[in-house]
């Protein structure tokens, strides 16, 4: 005891050496956490947002309107996840920022972003589904769609509504999920953005969003006709887990969604023109 009592008078009185030693940790404790703590969690706030869709529906083309102002020339089918550090025009506002004042100096600064691209090839679209399960400061969906291959009995509707009923599906689980980051999800927002419509078989926004409710509605039944042939009853939970909206509903609606916190929003616009 006595000589740590000598180390802590030593430490403690007025001398060159405590002076050093004090000047040093204030120096270097601030330069620790700037270095190690801040800049490493800085990395991991950047807010993500996951483009998906079907192949040939445009999202690497978006990617790149997004990421250099213009949309490439041409492109091709994505063979792996792509990501871009993107931002939004100056002068918008990001939804975190609704209550701060239109003086705000940081509401002239661009809000930066990332968007991941990730293959729309059947094969390939576990990319997509394993972020989903995984988010990373994930904050909305961006589901682009071809418009002018969703006319009713077109393939191109098929496929489409059975990767969207995916995606919306596994959302849905995300109350119940185990996964912490998963079910720390709210409110997602999902657009689905409607393109090619500069072209004369392209359907309207509102069409394109009944005939892919109603599709899905098909693909719905179709899934649950099969649990039943396989000997799952409806009383059953594997049936509910598997049932997207609302239970025992006749027709599947995206308002539906708004019980698990999922905001689904249909627009349309063309990528490549004017």
């Amino acid at each position: 005891m006595s000589v740590v009592t000598e180390w802590a008078q030593a430490f403690m009185s007025p001398s060159p050496v405590a002076l050093v030693i004090a000047v040093l940790l204030v120096l270097s404790i601030p330069l620790f956490l700037h270095s190690f703590v801040f800049r490493a969690s800085g990395l991991t706030t950047l807010p993500s947002i996951l483009l998906i869709g079907p192949s040939g529906s445009g999202k690497t083309s978006l990617l790149t309107l997004f990421e250099r102002g213009k949309s490439a020339a041409q492109t091709h089918t994505s063979q792996s996840p792509i990501s871009a550090e993107c931002h939004l025009p100056i002068g918008t506002s990001a939804s975190s920022d609704k209550y701060r004042s239109i003086n705000d100096p940081t509401a002239l600064a661009h809000k930066k972003f990332l968007l991941l691209d990730t293959p729309g090839h059947g094969k390939l679209r576990h990319h997509a589904l394993s972020t989903l399960t995984n988010p990373q400061n994930l904050k909305g969906l961006i589901f682009v769609v071809d418009a002018a291959s969703l006319s009713a009995g077109d393939e191109g509707l098929r496929q489409t509504a059975d990767y969207l009923h995916d995606v919306l599906l596994l959302l849905q689980k995300r109350m119940e999920s185990k996964n912490k980051a998963v079910k720390a999800l709210k409110e997602i927002p999902i657009l689905i953005a409607a393109n090619k419509m500069d072209l004369f078989t392209a359907l309207p926004a509102a069409l394109v969003k009944s005939s892919l409710e109603a599709e899905i509605t098909k693909v719905r039944t179709s899934r649950s006709k099969g649990l039943l042939d396989s000997g799952i009853g409806m009383e059953e939970d594997g049936d509910r887990d598997e049932w997207l909206g609302e239970m025992g509903s006749t027709e599947f609606k995206f308002k539906q969604m708004e019980e698990f916190d999922v905001a689904v929003e249909v627009s349309g616009g063309n990528i490549v023109g004017e």
